[in-house]
Formats: C-alpha cells, sequence, structure tokens
C-alpha cells in the first residue's frame, strides 16, 4: 500500500518529476515529461505497479530528511544498528536528458543496503524486456518496452520476480552511485556521466534561482520552499506550468473525485506568476507570456481554460485499468474533460497577470498586447455566458458570481493599460461594460437581506471564491458587503479552522461524495483576515496552515481534518502559491 501523500518529497528537473517515499522508495515517475506515461506508478497501486527503492536491508532503520538549502537535492539519513548512511537523491539539471540519480554514502559503521529495481512503463501496463549490459568497469541493467528505454548504472542487480535486486555495503567514507536514464528506445543507451559534476551543477542551478529574490520575514522559510515547488513545476523549455506532479491523489479518499492535474491551467498559471512576480521574476513572467500567445493563438473564441505543456489541445479524459488507484479510489484518471469548460474567469486572472507583468516592467511585444485586445474584444460579446466556475462544476453551468468579478477585472485591466500606459484601446466602451458588470453583479450576485455575496446568481449559498472579491478590488476587504460575505463563509464553510471551496451537498458540481478543506482557500481567508485589519487572525490561521507542510515543506491539494493527512495531488501549486499571496497579504498589513 502506498505511504501517507505527506511521506513524499519532490525532486525533479523542470522537466518531470518524481516522488521518493520516506521509506526510500521512489513510487512515482513519469519520464520523460511531467505528463508522461508513468515508469513508476506505485502511488497510484502497489509494489507490482513500479517502483525503486534504495534503503537500508535492517527493516528497523530508521529516517530523517531535509533538501539541501535552496535546492531539490533530498539527503535521507539513515540510522541503524551497524552505523549511518545517507542516500542523495536529485534529477540533474541541464544535463539535456532524463535522469535520476541516488549517490549513497557511508557516514558512520558498515551499513547494509537493498535495492530493488522494478520498471513498469506505460502506466503499469508494460512489464519490459530485462537485459544486463555490463560497461568497463562497472554494472548495467537496459530496460526496453515499446517507445520506453532506461539504463541504469550502479551495483549489480539480479533478477528476482519481474524485478531486478541487489544487496551492497558503504562504510565511512564511501560513495556509490547509482543512475537511472531514460531515452527513446530507438536510439542506443547515451553514456555516462560525472555524478559529482552533476550534482554540483544541480546544486548551483537551483541556489542562483533562489538567490535572485531575497525572502525575508516571519514565513520566510514556507515562502522560500513554496517559490521553488512553483518553479519545480514549470517546464524549462516550453514555459508551460503543470498544476500539480500527479493524477488522480484523491480528494474524498475512496472516492471517485480523481483528477489529472499535470497540465497548464490558464488560471493556475496566471495566479502562479502574479506569486513569482511578487519576488520580481521577470524572466519567468516573459517565458510564461510567450507560452501563452502560442497555447491560445488563433480566434479567442477558441481558447481552453487549459492545455498540455507545450500547448497542446486535445486532453481526453479515460481511465486506466492498469493501475487500482492510491489505497483504492478509484478510478485512475489521464486527461481532463475540464479542457472542454467555458470558465469565465479565466480571462480576468489573465488579464491581471498580464497587467502586473507590466508593473514590473515586461514590455509589451507586437503580439502580447494585440492577444489581450482580442480577448476583451471576444468578452464584450459574451461576458453574460453562464460557465463552469472557478471550480469546473460538472453540473449545470450557472452564473456564479466570481467569474463575473473576474471579467470585470479584465475590463478594469484594459482600461488601465490605455489610461495609464498608454496602449491603444477603447477605454470607453471598456469602462462602460466593466460598469455595467459591476451594477448586475450587486444586484444579483448580492443578497442584501442577509449581507452577503452569494455562489452564483439566483443561489443562496456562499463559496470561498468569493474572498477573491476584496483582493481584486471589486470591494474594499473591509467593505461592510465584503465583512457580511466573510461572516456566512465562516459560518457556513469552516471545518475545524479550515475553509471548504463550498458545499458539495448542494450538488451544485454535478458529483457524487464530498471532499476535504480546499487549502488554496484557507490561505485566501488569511489575506481577507490581514486585508480587513484582523491582523491576529490572519497570523494564527497562518501558521496553523503553514504547520500543514510536511517534513520537506510541501503541501498537497486539501486535508483531511478528521484524518490528519494530506488529500489530493501534490505537490500542488495553487496551495504553493496562495501560501506566497498570504504571507505577502501579512507582510503588507504588518507594514
Amino acid at each position: 500500500m502506498s505511504l501517507p501523500i505527506a511521506d513524499y518529497a519532490l525532486i525533479g528537473d523542470c522537466h518531470t518529476a518524481a516522488l521518493v517515499g520516506t521509506d526510500g522508495s521512489i513510487d512515482w515517475l513519469c519520464l520523460p515529461r511531467f505528463d508522461s506515461a508513468s515508469t513508476f506508478g506505485a502511488l497510484l497501486g502497489t509494489e507490482e505497479h513500479g517502483r525503486w527503492v534504495v534503503a537500508p536491508a535492517d527493516p528497523g532503520a530508521t529516517s530523517t530528511r531535509s533538501y539541501l538549502d535552496d535546492t531539490f537535492v533530498l539527503v535521507t539519513r539513515w540510522q541503524t544498528e551497524q552505523g549511518v548512511a545517507e542516500v542523495v537523491d536529485f534529477m540533474p539539471m541541464g544535463a539535456g536528458r532524463a535522469e535520476v540519480v541516488r549517490r549513497v554514502r557511508g557516514v558512520e559503521g558498515t551499513v547494509r543496503l537493498r535495492e530493488e529495481l522494478a520498471i513498469r512503463f506505460g502506466y503499469a501496463d508494460a512489464l519490459p524486456w530485462m537485459r544486463q549490459a555490463p560497461e568497463q568497469g562497472g554494472n548495467a541493467v537496459v530496460g526496453v518496452a515499446g517507445p520506453d528505454a532506461v539504463i541504469v548504472r550502479g551495483p549489480a542487480l539480479t533478477a528476482s520476480n519481474h524485478a531486478h535486486t541487489a544487496e551492497f555495503e558503504v562504510s565511512e567514507g564511501d560513495e556509490i552511485d547509482i543512475v537511472l536514464t531514460w531515452y527513446p528506445s530507438h536510439r542506443n543507451p547515451p553514456g555516462a556521466l560525472d555524478v559529482s559534476e552533476q550534482l554540483d551543477d544541480t546544486l548551483a542551478w537551483w541556489r542562483e534561482w533562489a538567490s535572485a529574490a531575497p525572502v525575508e520575514g516571519e514565513y520566510a522559510e514556507a515562502v522560500r520552499r513554496s517559490l521553488l515547488v512553483l518553479r519545480a513545476l514549470t517546464h524549462a523549455e516550453t514555459g508551460g506550468i503543470v498544476a500539480a506532479a500527479t493524477t488522480s491523489l484523491p480528494e474524498q479518499f475512496g472516492g471517485a473525485r480523481n483528477w489529472d492535474y499535470r497540465y497548464t491551467w490558464i488560471r493556475d498559471a496566471s495566479l502562479t506568476l502574479s506569486a513569482l512576480m511578487i519576488y520580481g521574476y521577470e524572466a519567468e513572467a516573459g517565458h510564461w507570456r510567450r507560452w501563452l500567445l502560442r497555447a491560445i493563438a488563433g480566434d479567442p473564441a477558441d481558447i481552453q481554460i487549459m492545455y498540455g505543456l507545450s500547448g497542446e489541445r486535445h486532453l481526453p479524459e479515460y481511465e486506466l485499468a492498469s493501475l487500482p488507484g492510491y489505497q483504492g479510489s478509484s478510478p485512475v484518471r489521464v486527461g481532463n474533460d475540464a479542457s472542454t469548460q467555458y470558465q469565465g474567469d479565466i480571462f480576468g486572472e489573465l488579464m491581471i497577470a498580464l497587467r502586473e507583468a507590466r508593473r514590473i516592467g515586461v514590455d509589451e511585444d507586437q503580439y502580447s498586447w494585440p492577444l489581450q485586445r482580442s480577448l476583451l474584444g471576444f468578452l464584450e460579446k459574451t461576458w453574460q455566458r453562464p460557465d463552469n466556475g472557478i471550480w469546473e462544476i460538472r453540473g449545470p453551468q450557472q452564473a456564479f458570481t466570481h467569474s463575473r468579478a473576474m471579467i470585470w477585472a479584465a475590463f478594469a485591466c484594459g482600461v488601465e493599460a490605455v489610461e495609464h500606459y498608454g496602449l491603444p484601446g477603447d477605454a470607453a466602451r471598456w469602462a462602460e461594460l466593466r460598469d455595467t458588470i459591476r451594477a448586475e453583479i450587486e444586484e444579483h450576485g448580492y443578497d442584501a437581506e442577509r449581507n452577503t455575496f452569494v455562489q452564483h446568481y439566483g443561489g443562496t449559498q456562499v463559496d470561498a471564491s468569493l474572498l477573491l472579491l476584496g483582493q481584486i478590488g471589486f470591494v474594499a476587504p473591509d467593505d461592510p458587503r465584503m465583512l457580511g460575505t466573510v461572516a456566512q463563509i465562516e459560518k457556513e464553510l469552516l471545518r475545524d479552522g479550515l475553509l471548504m471551496r463550498y458545499r458539495t451537498e448542494t450538488g451544485v458540481d454535478g458529483l457524487a461524495g464530498g471532499e476535504h478543506p480546499f487549502l488554496a482557500c484557507s490561505f485566501w481567508l488569511v489575506g481577507q483576515y490581514a486585508h480587513s485589519g484582523r491582523l491576529d487572525d490572519a497570523r494564527a490561521l497562518m501558521s496553523k496552515l503553514v504547520a500543514l507542510s510536511n517534513d520537506v515543506g510541501l503541501l498537497s491539494e486539501e486535508y483531511d481534518v478528521e484524518g490528519r493527512r494530506q488529500a489530493g495531488n501534490t505537490p500542488q501549486a495553487f496551495s504553493h502559491l496562495a501560501l506566497v499571496r498570504a504571507a505577502d497579504a501579512i507582510a503588507r498589513a504588518s507594514a
């Protein structure tokens, strides 16, 4: 059975990522991209679905782990009765190929370790043909199935029950390197690289990136790690930002709310860029903007809410028979049918991110502003269209208040671009529409009798997304209507101090079952508290949320308060970007 979600740490190369358990097992790895089929899939099944273990042979061994400062180089220190050993796990940056390195170091005494390698390509649907491929001065095995191949160099491995195993010892001062390299099966295996050089280069790459934006303040450690997570989830070449490194980790254990998050949502990517731009990451803003221009080039009517890492449009959702699901939570899904939905709020998040890029000095090019004008032109004709909302409901479309407010924000950004930056555009027309939308929201999206904004027109429920109305400037955070909305959200959506997205039992999302508190929503509440003068409440909730991070600072999508465990896909960009913005809100309020 898979470990608790919080027991996994991430290593990555900004092309893909692996999840390493506290037991020394890599249980999830897709090669060569985040959205490729899995090579190790035990996370969504058992050891039979592929894993790679490097750990002491002594079952009584205990471990602690941490990242080397400001990197994704993971060091796990194992303590046994015979001695101490470390396993250094990382994916090389800049090596130009998909590779995982597991360096074993002897620290004290002598430790016997075991290696178990069970490769299962194609989401555990393809058992590879394995062969020994000894090299001058070393051992290697090659595994091939269909288009995929890997070569694994290190201690001599022997076949055992559709896996390969080895045992070896390290004493103080010893170093043994184990390296897995993926390559297309029609090519010859690539040669070995210098592991020490790769490690030095990888440490330098991450630290140089992190040093570009020194982070200070009371939540500095959590913010630094969150910024690094956002970078790790950004594809180095295309600029696409995945929502998470995994698919189908359950929002409800044993339930069917299991989705594939290894794609680029316009919303998530826009909010990620906004978080990075707080710390001045202009290059990332430019890189993502170029991705955006490529992805949505053409008719604005064809814009999707999400794309593949390179801008792929066709992301059909299907269920896998080869993986049984995380601790029995099925189905396991690949693709995401939400890609076909209409979600009006994405235009607001997109325009806000591009506005913030302008504000920090990212110049408009010959395509970026014409694209924004084109999107606003599309909205002029379609802004009244019902949509699936920020939570991509699979029930009937509604006039969601948050979506309309984000469309209001899109036109507000257009007006600012013309009036403050001198860009060409019909500011008078956009201002008229902005004001019309405001009046409509105040009439149909606000319940004056109860003094609260509502989830959608004609409804009575609240939604955590309403917290963003104060943060985008639609109302002031301390506006009586906003304070009334917060009070209603606290009354209806708080569960043991954490915030639900909305009440699933109303049936608004068209799905069976429920879910757990959504971490990003609780971070939004932190921001609202901070901006409205409730700084002590903001700090108390922020401390509670940061404490939900695992031992290496990672957050998943949701948190099961009854089971005291993380839930949903991990690490979740939405959770980490919301943490960054919440910390910034507290810092601004404190100042």
